[in-house]
């Protein structure tokens, strides 16, 4: 039995103050446009209950073209601390197929910067067998942060 753990952060800034950054995490019609709908998956169901305490649920099958097309996976957040328009923190699971295969503590940082926000997002996990590892955690989270950005610029 073979398992990996790794801590990576992802700095990102944002033409938004911290505000939208916050909200593009804590309203449920924001964060579905940028977490839930993707051009990877077909989402099949989404639940959103953002407080301390509160789970986050996505459950989706990967679309052809993609490394497991056909895979159900399901990612499960709990919210542990959110301090408004400043860091949020959430355990996360993901299931492939129903077998877990890691589990992770993430923590969100947003800081103003002049006009626009810092974000520094903290990914610290164990995969387990079956896991994609950390180098394609790390290039989801910088898709989805790239994602949420773009997200807040103006049409």
């Amino acid at each position: 039995m073979t398992i990996t753990h790794d801590t990576f952060k992802i700095r990102k800034i944002c033409d938004a103050a911290p505000p939208a950054i916050f909200g593009a995490f804590a309203f449920q019609d924001r964060k579905s446009r940028w977490y839930a709908a993707s051009p990877g998956h077909e989402p099949l169901s989404y639940s959103f209950d953002f407080r301390p305490g509160g789970e986050e649920k996505l459950t989706a099958r990967m679309l052809p073209g993609t490394p497991i097309a056909g895979k159900q996976l399901c990612w499960t957040s709990t919210y542990a601390e959110i301090v408004d328009n400043a860091r949020i923190v959430f355990f996360q699971t993901l299931d492939v197929d129903q077998a877990r295969v890691s589990a992770a503590v993430v923590t969100v940082e947003i800081a103003p910067l002049g006009d626009k926000s810092e974000v520094l997002l903290t990914h610290q996990a164990v995969y387990f067998e079956g896991a994609d590892g950390p180098a394609m955690r790390r290039m989801g989270w910088d898709f989805l942060l790239d994602t949420m950005a773009s997200e807040l610029q103006p049409a």
